[in-house]
């Protein structure tokens, strides 16, 4: 009999599951401390004037974050500084590592003077919609001042997260945000406690929490990775070993995702265009939407392309395998969430952000537009893993062409279906159309009315993001199919998982009639409905032989 240590299928499924893990749980410890913070700053701030400038402000700085950190430089240098590693070059892999840091020291120096210099024409390009002079836009520009010199830091925290991975650390890296999450957390109660109520002045608090915590962010890693990577020296030397390999790898993903920051950037102006409170309703369900895919489908990738870069890519039938096993992983965690966030959205916002700023009407404005973005949840998460096999066959070139055509493609769906949308209301007493419905944007003091509040223009947004990252997805299949095989959109139990979670929808839809006809407390039927859909697509993958269901099962009889 075969040894199963010797079965090399056996050993990345071990690996995948292994590195996946570590990864969650960093992201889970850090994405539960964000989600802490969007409901801190839903009690606090509400859908008010300082929520909108917070999040407006948080955006903006975070194009540097995005395009500079980890997504660019997990797929342009991680591939590059791992063979080094593998190959037992430690002083290359040093002093590549200095000379990438030399240069995102030196090119984030110049764009945050650039950002802080000018952050009232950025603002205005950005927030368009925000009246200039106006509350909400004079509390933006001042919080971009404060927000942006702290994501020049954590840029270097990219780059650190890059080291970690490579070495196969992945928790420290994916736990870090949770002490940038805390600062602002501490920053805001500390106002309320000691300082002041004002929504505004809170905002400010919470603007100078973000840079202290970028600050942690990168202090906290700093030391781990200066012991792994003992030859390190800072430099600006375009001649070490794999560094022109990386700026052209840097190049064709930072156009990749330069279309897609841009798109998130047309969905903040678009926003902007909304009834007042449009930005906040969309980006509290971007905050609820993206949770599973940064826990699940970035876990997944991000262990992943360290293992995918050093492969033999002519072995098609384990990329394949890999591949599938990853995918199937995924839409384990997944399709449930995405059936919660569609049977029951309102629910889960009434549960997480209600209360004190948060009204009943905003949590089902936020929950039909959380709903509607869940239904992208499965395709968004299977193109991070995608994705990572072409970055780690060297191939960043394509990603980027088809994460292009995304962005355009949700940006003219998502334009179009959000201003006759915006002409619907939401509340606890159902939807209603209170204005003609067509595609002519308000002007600003209609915008500003109190009886414009709560419409539904985000939702059309989302309906943009969900066709967009379905095309996305369907694309990157066919460009690996082509080169590797064919692969199974939900991996090898796809049929199982699809049935279990129209099965646990049933059920969940029975849960939310049956709960709706009692008078237990809302936030109670939110829990009853969770956990009826959760409860019952877990015992339908076990009953198909799911293998995700019965690890998951067995860890829980042994806890």
């Amino acid at each position: 009999m075969s040894d199963p240590s010797d079965d090399p299928s056996g050993q990345d499924d071990a690996e995948l599951r292994r590195g996946s893990s570590l990864v969650a749980l960093g992201i889970l410890g850090s994405r539960l401390t964000g989600l802490v913070r969007e409901i801190a700053t839903a009690r606090f701030l509400g859908t008010g004037p300082g929520a909108e400038a917070f999040k407006a402000a948080l955006r903006i700085p975070n194009l540097l974050q995005n395009l500079l950190g980890e997504g660019v430089l997990s797929a342009s240098f991680v591939p590059v500084y791992s063979r080094l590693i593998a190959e037992g070059r430690d002083e290359d892999a040093g002093r590549l590592a200095g000379a990438i840091a030399g240069l995102l020291i030196l090119i984030t120096a110049v764009i945050v003077t650039v950002a802080v210099v000018f952050a009232r024409p950025i603002t205005r390009i950005i927030a368009f919609g925000f009246e200039p002079g106006g509350e909400r836009f004079e509390l933006t520009v001042t919080l971009v001042r404060i927000i942006t010199p702290g994501v020049g830091l954590l840029v270097l925290s990219a780059w650190c997260l890059g080291i970690l991975n490579s070495h196969r650390r992945f928790f420290l890296s994916y736990i870090a945000p949770v002490l940038w999450n805390l600062a602002i957390i501490g920053s805001l109660v500390g106002a309320v406690l000691f300082v002041t109520t004002d929504e505004l002045g809170l905002a400010t608090a919470m603007g100078i929490g973000a840079l202290v915590g970028s600050v942690l962010q990168f202090a906290v890693q700093f030391p781990t990775v200066r012991r792994l990577v003992p030859h390190l020296r800072l430099s600006l030397r375009l001649d070490a070993d794999g560094v022109r390999t990386v700026i052209s790898r840097f190049g064709q993903v930072l156009a990749g995702r330069g279309s897609v920051q841009l798109g998130s950037y047309v969905d903040l102006f678009a926003a902007s265009l909304l009834a007042v409170g449009g930005v906040a309703a969309v980006t509290y369900a971007q905050s609820l939407y993206l949770l599973p895919i940064a826990l699940f489908g970035m876990s997944v990738a991000a262990a992943e392309l360290p293992a995918l870069s050093t492969m033999d890519h002519t072995d098609r039938v384990r990329i394949v395998s890999r591949l599938d096993a990853g995918l199937g992983r995924v839409a384990f965690f997944v399709l449930p969430t995405a059936v919660a966030f569609i049977v029951a959205g309102n629910l889960v916002v009434t549960l997480l952000f209600q209360g004190r700023s948060f009204s009943a009407d905003a949590s089902i404005q936020v929950g039909a537009i959380l709903s509607v973005y869940a239904v992208g949840m499965v395709a968004s998460t299977g193109s991070r893993l995608l994705q990572s096999v072409l970055y780690g066959s060297g191939d960043a070139r394509t990603p980027a062409i088809y994460a292009t055509i995304r962005v355009v493609v949700a940006a003219v769906i998502g334009i179009t279906v959000m201003l006759p949308l915006d002409s619907i209301q939401a509340g606890v007493d159902g939807f209603a159309i209170v204005d003609d419905i067509g595609w002519s944007i308000a002007d600003v003091e209609d915008r500003r009315a109190p009886e414009s509040l709560l419409r539904l223009g985000g939702a059309g947004i989302a309906v943009g993001a969900v066709i967009g990252a379905w095309c996305e997805f369907a694309l990157l299949r066919t460009r690996v199919r082509v080169l590797y095989g064919r692969v199974q959109p939900l991996g090898l139990h796809g049929r199982a998982l699809l049935s279990s979670a129209l099965g646990a929808a049933a059920v969940g839809l029975v849960a939310r009639w049956v709960v709706g006809t009692t008078d237990i407390p809302i936030r109670l039927d939110a829990l009853v409905v969770l956990a009826a859909v959760g409860t019952t697509y877990l015992l339908l993958t076990r009953a198909q032989g799911v293998p995700e269901a019965r690890e998951l099962l067995q860890r829980v009889s042994r806890g």
